[in-house]
């Protein structure tokens, strides 16, 4: 590791730590030329996840997307947002954890839907009238009725 301060190349560690629910390592780290110290963080290097939408375009998957799409949803609604946040890393993590490395946006979409549906109904048909382009009351009729069987 290269030391900030004189750029000399090796250094040892002092103290390591995890962080983030042990998602990074800090390490402190002292330069052995000029013996100032530094901090450093480790982090697991994630392949990128593809998102495949509609059009067949392709584009790396953005979290501030998703997590746009279901503050809208839950808009004036009384979910708070660590609910939220909690749900999008859910949805994050089943994606990282698949062996796919491209997902399509439907899956997304249905991912999301799954978890609103568990939140705040409300939420769940706003975000369910956009996602699958509801033409008209009878489609957003049906919507509503068949999450009133499964209740």
């Amino acid at each position: 590791m290269k030391c900030p301060f004189c750029g000399y190349e090796e250094s040892k560690v002092i103290d390591s730590r995890p962080t983030d629910e042990g998602e990074r390592i800090r390490r402190r780290r002292e330069c052995i030329k000029c013996a100032k110290r530094f901090t450093t963080y480790e982090i697991i290097e994630s392949v990128p996840l593809i998102v495949v939408k509609k059009d067949k375009s392709r584009e790396q998957f953005d979290r501030n997307k998703l997590m746009a799409g279901m503050l809208r949803a839950c808009e004036k609604r009384p979910v708070s947002l660590n609910t939220i946040e909690d749900a999008i890393n859910d949805i994050e993590s089943q994606l990282q954890n698949s062996l796919d490395r491209e997902v399509t946006s439907e899956k997304i979409g249905e991912l999301c839907m799954e978890k609103l549906k568990d939140i705040d109904e409300v939420a769940y048909v706003r975000f369910a009238s956009v996602y699958r382009q509801f033409r008209d009351v009878s489609t957003f009729v049906e919507e509503v009725s068949k999450l009133l069987q499964d209740k």
